[in-house]
């Protein structure tokens, strides 16, 4: 028997429907700040992730990388800023109104060790604003990602923020680094002597205790910034306070890949153990220089699905979303079921979620199958009632049965499913137990 790859999974009906409101739930703030649809093709040619960082872990080690019948090296995308970058250089987009602004979902793909939240092909969601320098839209693209944890009902995130720097001040305080891991390289682990080589500044984001002891007088680049990076800053701090939006310093904050710089952030939650983070981005001015492409600058994020999906459920948080079936329509005898088919398509044109009972079911088996669909109300359709021209219409909680006239039927029954819908949403749970037992 065939299975799914390591490291992949099946989005199943069971669980889609929370899948894709989480989707859409994230980008909703992004699309109310217009923020457009992106859509770029999942490999691109290896060249575009090499000029991310060729010693960053994601070329070095987690690369799907391969040469097609052409013979040209191609690699799936392992995240998504390089290649609407790539997009944004092709079509010329520094030639028309900046900034820029687009959003996207999709999957990403890197060859790492599976565990609980991280998959060889994962789902992303995020937004880039290209053109613009401005610390206005660096506060903005953060704001956003900060109301996209609430428009999806996620609590416990807190959200780091540092300054990377620039080519102006970065280098400098890089060798700075590199001096102080040098002279600790007996406390620090393998990789990390190897880092301090090729990418020190990814030391700062081990994990490993010793490392972390050898790192805690480490210097860091907020004390190294030069004068516009640290004016930079300052204005993106300032407008996140005047947005309400808290933040913590991270001055060991770093991200995996080379073309961050000056604003960067992460947001991390603590219900998922060390590997916290659940989404951040910054900005990487260059990043359009190193592709070949003109000078625009940029700022974006992007935010891991199946890890906000974890969070969720280490919160307990209920999926509120719409029901699958509002209004179950049952015909009994093949009589009925021509008009049975016309008003479920009656119903779903008008915007009802609508189905019905396919086969030769029975009353008890149609009432069973209406029960698991999560129907508000049932249509009962008979032969009998197709002749006096009204539909049985069953609120599902209450039980409560009363023929309305057929050609009523539908706006009726979507009436009532309303009306249901809201009376369940607005019940107290706990009120409710107590005249249960009451009535006991």
């Amino acid at each position: 028997m065939f299975t799914a790859p390591k490291g992949t999974y099946d989005v199943l009906p069971e669980r889609s429907g929370r899948w894709q409101r989480t989707l859409e739930a994230l980008l909703a703030p992004a699309v109310r700040a217009g923020y457009r649809l992106v859509e770029t093709p999942v490999f691109e040619e290896t060249g575009v992730f090499l000029r991310v960082g060729e010693a960053t872990d994601v070329v070095q080690k987690e690369m799907y990388t391969f040469e097609d019948k052409g013979g040209r090296s191609l690699t799936l995308r392992p995240e998504a800023t390089a290649g609407v970058m790539r997009a944004a250089i092709e079509h010329h987009v520094d030639r028309g109104p900046l900034p820029w602004k687009v959003r996207y979902a999709g999957p990403m793909f890197r060859y790492e060790r599976p565990q609980a939240g991280r998959y060889r092909q994962f789902w992303q969601v995020g937004i880039e604003a290209l053109g613009v320098e401005d610390p206005a839209i660096d506060a903005e693209v953060v704001a956003l990602g900060a109301r996209a944890f609430e428009e999806v009902g996620l609590a416990g995130v807190t959200l780091l923020l540092n300054s990377m720097g620039d080519e102006a001040c970065r280098p400098a305080y890089i060798e700075t680094l590199r001096s102080y891991l040098r002279a600790s390289a007996g406390r620090l682990c393998a990789e990390c002597r190897a880092r301090t080589e090729t990418n020190p500044l990814r030391a700062l984001d081990c994990k490993n205790p010793s490392c972390q002891d050898a790192l805690a007088l480490a210097p860091v680049l907020a004390n190294h910034l030069c004068v516009p990076c640290h004016t930079h800053y300052d204005e993106v701090r300032g407008y996140l306070d005047a947005l309400g939006v808290a933040w913590v310093e991270a001055p060991r904050l770093v991200r995996g890949l080379d073309y961050y710089r000056r604003t960067t952030f992460e947001f991390q939650h603590g219900g998922l153990g060390a590997q916290n983070a659940v989404g951040g981005g910054g900005r990487y001015d260059g990043l359009s220089e190193s592709l070949e492409g003109p000078p625009l600058p940029g700022i974006g994020w992007s935010f891991g699905v199946e890890r906000i999906l974890l969070a969720l459920e280490s919160e307990g948080a209920e999926d509120t979303g719409r029901a699958v079936c509002e209004v179950y329509v049952i015909p009994l005898g093949a009589g009925a079921k021509p008009a049975v088919v016309t008003l479920v398509d009656e119903l779903r044109r008008a915007g009802v979620h609508a189905d019905m009972t396919f086969g030769d079911k029975g009353m008890k088996g149609a009432m069973k199958a209406a029960d698991r669909s999560g129907a508000q109300v049932t249509l009962i359709v008979g032969e009998r009632d197709l002749a006096e021209g009204v539909a049985q219409l069953k609120h599902m909680d209450t039980g409560e049965q009363y023929p309305v006239p057929l050609a009523e039927a539908a706006t009726r029954a979507a009436a009532a499913a309303e009306r249901d819908q809201a009376a369940d949403d607005t019940v107290d749970p706990g009120q409710a137990t107590e005249t249960e037992d009451e009535t006991e």
